[in-house]
């Protein structure tokens, strides 16, 4: 049957697009193919991301059978004209990414239901209005943030931009990150150099998304607020409506993969910080194809869980955040800093190298196929010290 499509772009928001997928002689699992490329079956051996909780901040995620159980008490933060409550999805967009999250196969399909790549994860839903409160645009995600910080959640899952930056954004991601949080937040679908809040909030890892060929997807923004990069093109998971089950692609399922990466690995280490959780997943990821550290297109990586797992070096110390934005955008203030979250300056700061069309992560063994993710990628480089500033544009409004 031909697909339907489900709103994928909305005024002031970076959504991944999400059709419902059509039946096929395939089963759901083997229609998943990011979870292969990323070893899943092998993963889960290690970890299945319990005992963490993942705050969805987005458009609700709704009462599906692959989030039964999965999914906490949380909070609404939409305005009464939005109908519904936390476990209302009116977009069919928070679902989906909960469910890439933690779905855990048991929908009607059985055994060959959707799986999330973090399926003993809790999902904490946090409903936030789309088109701001009549106050200002980014009020209720502001809200959701300092609710999350508040709560259990160790991972806030943002798949969502395009705020415009403003120091009570800011002051809100220091909260979270002092309060032992990560965030991560999709870097946008506009495949251009702009900017995005609040993917480009220093203390925000901005995520960017990568084909089955481990290159930059062409939607995917590509600037200096991409830290990291997962996949993010025919993602096939669970959602509300239609059959149950969708087809998504952009920088908002690779950012959900990406938090589902944090879980796994939160989850055999649960005393590690989440500076040593990031430096981790920072370590192991696959390269850039030209060998430098980072590119504007998927920042220091493609995050691979297959090899942080298994081999997660040193995490180093718990106490300082392993990007550079905080110190950098901390001494472009003047003021001094060590690791501590600081206010936002304009964007987050760093010293990326010249961006390359198309940039790509390296495969390293020469195969092609699924092992750029599975397999480890050569030598493992420190994240976190001191760079140049280059300030990135600041996001439309």
């Amino acid at each position: 049957m031909p697909m339907r499509k489900v709103n994928s772009a909305l005024v002031g928001l970076l959504l991944a697009g999400v059709a419902v997928t059509p039946a096929n002689a395939q089963t759901v699992r083997e229609q998943q193919w990011h979870l292969d490329a990323m070893r899943a079956d092998d993963i889960w051996k290690a970890s299945t991301g319990e005992g963490v909780t993942v705050a969805v901040i987005d458009t609700g995620v709704a009462r599906i059978p692959e989030l039964e159980g999965q999914v906490l008490p949380g909070k609404d933060f939409a305005p009464e004209a939005i109908a519904g409550d936390e476990r209302s999805d009116y977009k069919n967009h928070g679902t989906a990414m909960a469910s890439i999250i933690a779905a855990n196969g048991k929908g009607p399909g059985g055994v060959d239901s959707a799986f999330g790549l973090a399926p003993g994860a809790k999902i904490l839903p946090l409903r936030v209005d789309l088109h701001g409160n009549g106050i200002s645009r980014n009020t209720t995600l502001i809200d959701a943030i300092r609710y999350a910080a508040d709560s259990n959640a160790k991972i806030l899952n943002v798949s969502m931009g395009s705020w415009p930056d403003s120091p009570d954004l800011s002051n809100a991601v220091k909260d979270a990150l002092a309060k032992g949080k990560l965030i991560f937040a999709s870097s946008g679908n506009d495949g251009n150099d702009d900017a995005f809040y609040p993917a480009a909030t220093p203390g925000v890892v901005g995520v960017a998304a990568v084909d089955r060929d481990g290159a930059a997807t062409k939607e995917s923004q590509h600037n200096a607020a991409v830290d990291m990069s997962a996949p993010g093109t025919d993602i096939v998971t669970a959602c509300s409506g239609g059959t149950g089950l969708c087809t998504g692609h952009g920088t908002s399922d690779a950012t959900a993969l990406t938090s589902a990466s944090a879980a796994l690995l939160w989850s055999a280490h649960p005393t590690w910080t989440n500076n040593q959780i990031l430096r981790v997943l920072l370590n192991t990821a696959g390269k850039p194809v030209d060998g430098v550290e980072r590119n504007d297109y998927i920042g220091y990586g493609v995050v691979r869980p297959r090899v942080a797992l298994p081999t997660p070096g040193d995490p180093g110390p718990a106490d300082v955040y392993p990007l550079p934005d905080l110190a950098a955008a901390a001494a472009a203030a003047g003021t001094a800093a060590s690791g501590a979250p600081v206010p936002s300056t304009g964007g987050k700061i760093t010293s990326p190298p010249p961006p390359r069309a198309g940039a790509a992560v390296d495969k390293g063994d020469g195969g092609g196929g699924l092992s750029w993710i599975a397999l480890g990628l050569g030598a493992c480089v420190l994240i976190g010290g001191a760079v140049a500033a280059v300030v990135v544009r600041r996001a439309r409004s």
